[in-house]
């Protein structure tokens, strides 16, 4: 299956509209010509291609990630994401246990892992 025509379509017209450029100035200008037409044929077929949606509204707002222990970097790993959307939603990772803790609102100043009681991160700034 191939995954982003729209993308590929549209990029490559640009390659084929830039390659002809330089091919009809260059000297070459039937090759050129053929070049450029078609990259502007592929620019025009990709932007009047729809864009594929892989996950619909309701898997994107109940999207976590994967609990997985994060490596060891020489200092406690974790990882915080916050929704953009309404209503705020994070999820915190710890790295130690790899537990996933689901929160409402914006991330919070600091936080504690509640499973394994490692204290993960406290902001500097107030």
């Amino acid at each position: 299956m191939v995954r982003n025509v729209r993308e590929n379509l549209i990029l490559s017209g640009m390659i084929c509209i830039a390659f002809g450029a330089f091919l009809s100035v260059g000297g070459v200008l039937s090759m050129g010509a053929v070049i450029g037409v078609s990259g502007v044929l592929l620019f025009v077929i990709g932007m009047s291609t729809p864009s594929q949606r892989t996950m619909n509204e309701e898997d994107i707002a109940a999207w976590k990630p994967s609990a997985e222990q994060l490596p060891d970097a020489n200092r406690i790993m974790y990882r915080v994401d916050v929704t953009i959307d309404e209503p705020k939603k994070t999820t915190i990772l710890c790295g130690p246990c790899g537990v996933v803790t689901e929160l409402d609102g914006d991330r919070p100043t600091s936080f504690t892992c509640p499973a394994c009681k490692t204290f993960l991160y406290e902001d500097e700034e107030e």
